[in-house]
């Protein structure tokens, strides 16, 4: 059994007593552009130099296909990050700490001042860095440093030479890199097939919901052109209508009109605030805010009744609820929507149609960003919709209702998987890298 010793660092704990610890400054040359040195994105060309920026960190390596490069001067200037193959490098800026070896570089290599190269000295394995810089043995250091700061988003490169690690013998250091790089190489592949798995499962599930909500659940009727841009043909006995024809809209008070010192605790006569996280996990019952009832009073053009959908604007957008018989008198608040669907209409139909119209104009209105929006009422209102008749409503629904949930639960499934083994495989790189498990043939 191995003998241990304590480090005195409160998330590395016990090491064998062979290993040792040091600071990274002591152990490798830690190089970056100083500042920009004026280089800007207008240098940016075809040809040249490649440069490093964070976006080209891809699986441990460099993306060299999508790097930009820059004139060949710029590489000229900076000879302490003129990169070669083998060369350790971290981000500094952006998603800080992804860390990449490189390899196969196509042509001479500089670096943005988001990036750092790590340069080992004689005796220490830039490999084995590599694996200790991806465990929590890194992680746990680094937000002990920044405990308190909720905005970090720079690594200085003054506080990541400071960084404490632990090491054994070079022998050893190599021999752990190489069972990490050969058994993580496998859980990788796990996850990467879970992960597809999973991309497939969710993009079938848009598929399928948006197919039967557009389509009904007979494929072989004669159909007509809808006059909607994400969907061209709806069966030909389907209606085409706007959302405003289907229900009525209402969106929370702006937030000066809702202040904190309105609230007051839970009693008689008093009303409830509604907020997002009752939409998006579907229960009246949470939360704690109320008002009094003159407060209530001002603000009665955003209560809401049962049978009422809500809509989050925060946080999940677009998560819907129909507010059950039982709910609390109260308001809205300024991230939910209301919407009260006009009687001879499903609102359950309407949830399922209002998550595939909400992809489309997300899609159309969002500007390139990758962030949900509920669109404004004057885009909402005017989106025009499939309308099956009641009967077809009701059907739609009852296959979704028993369709989507099996859906979701292989969904699940295969998240819990992914979420184990990304923990056995973050565990296991730590507990290699602090010397917790060895590798038994250089013992």
């Amino acid at each position: 059994m191995d003998t241990m010793k304590q480090t005195g660092i409160q998330w590395i704990g016990e090491i064998p007593s062979d290993w040792n610890t040091k600071k990274i400054k002591y152990i490798a040359n830690l190089k970056g552009r100083i500042g920009w040195q004026g280089l800007t994105s207008e240098e940016y060309q075809d040809e040249g130099a490649y440069l490093i920026t964070g976006v080209n960190f891809e699986n441990g390596g460099i993306d060299w296909e999508n790097c930009v490069h820059v004139p060949m001067k710029r590489w000229e200037e900076a000879k302490d990050i003129q990169i070669q193959n083998g060369d350790l490098l971290i981000t500094k800026d952006g998603t800080i700490g992804k860390v990449a070896i490189v390899s196969d570089m196509p042509g001479e290599t500089s670096l943005n001042s988001g990036v750092l190269r790590i340069m080992p000295i004689e005796g220490y394995s830039r490999r084995f860095l590599y694996w200790v810089i991806k465990s929590d043995e890194f992680w746990n250091w680094f937000y002990f440093k920044n405990s308190g700061n909720s905005t970090i988003v720079h690594l200085y490169q003054g506080d990541f030479a400071e960084f404490l690690y632990t090491f054994p013998c070079y022998e050893e250091q190599v021999a752990i890199a190489d069972f990490l790089d050969e058994y993580c190489g496998k859980l990788e592949d796990i996850i990467n097939n879970l992960e597809l798995q999973i991309e497939t499962l969710k993009a079938y599930k848009k598929s399928y919901l948006c197919e039967i909500v557009t389509h009904g659940l007979n494929s072989y009727i004669p159909t007509k052109e809808s006059h909607i841009e994400w969907c061209a043909f709806i069966p030909s006995h389907w209606e085409t209508l706007r959302m405003q024809d289907i229900a009525l809209y209402k969106k929370g008070p702006f937030g000066s009109a809702v202040t904190v010192d309105m609230f007051i605790e839970k009693g008689e006569n008093t009303y409830k605030v509604y907020e997002q996280k009752n939409a998006i996990q579907g229960d009246a019952s949470l939360g704690w805010y109320y008002l009094s009832y003159e407060d209530y009073r001002g603000l009665k053009d955003f209560s809401v009744s049962p049978g009422d959908i809500i809509v989050s604007c925060a946080g999940t957008i677009g998560k819907c609820y129909i507010l059950p018989d039982n709910i609390e008198p109260g308001i809205i608040n300024q991230a939910l929507m209301r919407v009260r669907i006009n009687e001879g209409f499903n609102k359950s139909y309407f949830i399922y149609l209002f998550d595939v119209a909400l992809e489309y104009m997300n899609a159309k209105y969002s500007n390139g960003s990758a962030i949900k929006n509920i669109p404004p009422f004057s885009i909402l209102k005017k989106q025009n919709i499939p309308v099956p008749p009641m009967e077809e409503q009701n059907a739609i629904v009852a296959e979704l209702d028993h369709k989507i949930p099996l859906i979701d639960s292989i969904i699940s499934e295969k998240e819990k998987q992914l979420f184990a083994m990304k923990n056995h495989r973050d565990s296991l790189i730590f507990e290699y890298v602090t010397g917790k498990k060895r590798v038994k043939e250089v013992q």
